[in-house]
């Protein structure tokens, strides 16, 4: 159970090439061989932690909001964690949904 994120919140991700063929923006840590989406609570820190993300060039990106719970779902059937990460880029609390 997550000690930041209580019910069902809006939280907010990053989705590449948003549109017909978007998905969220997914992060692995090699050393560990863990998946994740880079996951955050205000819109102002998702957009701050963009810059901290590893993301290719020649995509577009758009920060977007969603629930909580669809993303846990998503993150689950496709093998990622949810790691909550604040405008720094730093690991507030990794959830394996």
């Amino acid at each position: 159970m997550s000690k930041l994120i209580q019910g069902n919140p809006w939280v907010w991700v990053v989705v590449l090439d948003p549109g017909e063929n978007e998905q969220f923006l997914g992060q692995h840590d090699k050393e560990k061989n863990i998946s994740f989406i880079p996951t955050f609570l205000e819109k102002e820190e998702a957009l701050e932690g963009l810059t901290h993300l590893i993301i290719e060039e020649g995509h577009k990106y758009e920060v977007q909001a969603i629930q909580y719970e669809e993303l846990a779902r998503d993150s689950a059937k496709n093998g990622f964690m949810v790691f909550i990460l604040n405008s720094a880029g730093e690991v507030l609390e990794k959830i394996k949904p």
